[in-house]
């Protein structure tokens, strides 16, 4: 069953209401989100807090969607003042919730024309064809190990039909050992704030990077397409 529960309730067919619905449900996920991200970005004192309550609620801005935030760097920091195991486990509570965050917000767009556009595509078809050979274990793998990019698999997930529990569960067994062995490593190495920083925003740049080396062909290409077409209309 991969229908989330309030949607359940809605007529089979797409109506004005259920539409606004959707909307509304959407809207206030990227607005609970946004504001705590701004929170976050704009509150000096919530930055240098070391309450768990903190760690808690930056799970949702590092894990949402595209996830804006890198996550490991603040583990590191947290893990100087509380045991790993504490660490992971209040990590590990935020995490599995903003994972349910994101399969609900990209279940309620998946019908955007967008997004229709894409999983209808050939790129498209040919990843969630991939994915669906072996979605549990490349969903463990890509959860677990910090160097692969995991955001494409909040889409995949939604759009192969992947169950909600199932997802929530491969997050929790991957992300929970995960979170464990760096706070381990932050607590045994103590790594100093200003290390701690530079790591953040390494990662942050590492993260965008492809980004915008792919906007920037884009725009290359389309740049060149266009004088190819002015020398053609020249031409004639």
């Amino acid at each position: 069953m991969t229908e989330i529960p309030v949607f359940n309730q809605l007529p089979l067919k797409e109506t004005k209401k259920s539409k606004r619905v959707r909307i509304l449900i959407f809207c206030l996920e990227i607005v609970f989100v946004g504001g705590l991200l701004a929170t976050w970005l704009l509150s000096r004192a919530i930055r240098q807090n070391k309450s768990l309550w903190v760690l808690f609620f930056y799970c949702f801005p590092s894990e949402f969607l595209i996830s804006i935030l890198p996550h490991e760097p603040v583990l590191l920091y947290f893990s100087k003042f509380y045991s790993p195991a504490t660490v992971a486990l209040v990590s590990i509570v935020g995490t599995v919730l903003a994972e349910a965050l994101d399969y609900s917000a990209i279940f309620i767009i998946k019908e955007h024309r967008f997004i229709s556009r894409a999983r209808k595509s050939a790129w498209g078809e040919k990843f969630i064809r991939l994915f669906g050979k072996a979605p549990t274990a490349a969903l463990w793998l890509a959860a677990f190990f910090p160097a692969v990019p995991f955001y494409p698999f909040r889409f995949l997930v939604v759009l192969s039909d992947y169950p909600l529990w199932k997802y929530l569960l491969v997050i929790f067994t991957a992300r929970l050992p995960k979170f464990y062995l760096l706070a381990l490593v932050g607590q045994i190495l103590k790594i100093p704030d200003l290390w701690i920083i530079a790591f953040f925003v390494i990662l942050l740049f590492s993260a965008y990077l492809p980004a915008v080396r792919f906007h920037k062909k884009k725009k290359i290409k389309k740049a060149s397409l266009a004088a190819r077409s002015v020398e053609a209309g020249s031409e004639r």
